[in-house]
């Protein structure tokens, strides 16, 4: 299960684009549904690039985390029983 990227039930928006036409037509001929291919595909890349960002703005966070623990050690260390 993943997480909700976008609103399924959104109204469709007609659009223009420009695709390579033996691409196209042969999947046509294998009864491709072009817009689900190229709205599915175009899913597949927001989300890669949406944790690509995240990934990016939570290593700082880590990085500043890790250098405190390494300075400080972990607030829990005396408290362990093990």
């Amino acid at each position: 299960m993943g997480l909700i990227l976008y609103d399924e039930t959104a109204a469709k928006q007609a659009t223009n684009v420009s695709i390579n036409s033996d691409l196209l037509r042969q999947a046509r001929e294998l009864k491709i549904n072009v817009s689900r291919a190229a709205e599915e595909r175009l899913a597949e890349l927001v989300r890669a690039e949406k944790e690509r960002r995240l990934r990016e703005e939570l290593e700082e966070s880590f990085r500043i985390y890790n250098a405190h623990v390494e300075k400080y050690g972990l607030f829990s260390e005396g408290l362990r029983l093990f």
